[in-house]
This record gives structure tokens, sequence and C-alpha cells, in this order.
């Protein structure tokens, strides 16, 4: 009769620790998807704040044809005028969450959803600009833009023929 007592004594502590385990576990995924979603709204406020939207408008309203004309209409490439500004605050900020999305801290879904009018049409404007600037300096400039661009272009092709 000991044993049967021991034999459950040692049963239920080994199905606590198990439960405990197992709950510690499913706590540690909750933790990473609070962060990440934490991550992705600090990014979104910033985001939708007046100076980024004003360095964003300031960017897509640019008007050039080319790398060379953007250099003879807003001064040399890193020139400190307020377009340069904004290009540069615009581009290294889709580059970040570009480089978030290749590190797997932020899922292409949230981005899609967030940013993607954004990204897309960002980066369609200055591609011409970065190109430029790859010739000139450095060839992985804002590389990781440009992965997130194309992530994004991918996400919405299969968006488009899961509704068609």
């Amino acid at each position: 009769m000991v044993d049967v007592i021991e034999t459950a004594a040692i049963i239920a502590a080994a199905g606590g620790v198990l439960v405990g385990v197992i709950y510690y576990i499913l706590d540690i995924r909750n933790q990473a998807m609070i962060r990440k979603t934490d991550l992705v709204t600090k990014l979104y406020s910033t985001f939708q704040s007046k100076e980024f939207a004003e360095a964003t408008l300031k960017v897509w309203n640019l008007e050039f044809k080319g790398f060379d004309d953007f250099v003879n209409r807003y001064g040399p490439w890193y020139s400190e005028t307020e377009v340069y500004a904004a290009f540069r605050m615009v581009c290294l900020f889709f580059n970040g969450i570009g480089i978030l999305l290749v590190e797997k801290i932020v899922d292409i879904r949230m981005v899609v959803k967030l940013f993607h009018v954004g990204v897309k049409t960002t980066w369609e404007k200055v591609k011409p600009l970065v190109e430029g600037g790859r010739k000139q300096m450095d060839p992985l400039l804002f590389d990781d833009f440009e992965y997130l661009y194309n992530e994004v272009k991918k996400r919405e092709q299969q968006l488009a023929s899961k509704t068609a």
C-alpha cells in the first residue's frame, strides 16, 4: 500500500512539473508575440508621426527623371538639404523594417497590413535614386528596403490570387 501511495505521489509530482513546463513554454511564446506586437506598434506610431508624414510627402512629391536629374535639381548625394534629409529618413525607416523582416522579428502579414502603401509608393519613387547611389557609393544601399518591397509585392500577389 505504501508503494502505491509513493508511486502516486511521484506521478503527481512529475505531472505537476510537466504542467509547469508547458505553461512556461506557452508563456514564453506569448511574451515573444507581445514584444513583436509592441515593436510593430511603435514603428507604426513613428510612421504616423507628423515629421515622418511630412518627410514621406516630400519624397513622394519629388520630380526627377533619374539619378543625374535628381542630383542636378536637389544637390549632390549626402548634401545637407531638406530633400536629402527626408529621403534618408524615409528610406532608413523602411530599410529598418526590412532588416526586422529578414531576421524574422516582424511578420510579413502585419507589415503588409500596416505599411504596404508606404513601402510600395516610396520604393517605386526612390528606386532610381537608390540604384544611382549603389553605383556611386555602396552596392548594398537600402538592400533591406528593396527586400521589404519585394516581400510586400509577393504577399499582395498571394492575397490577390486567393480572392480571384
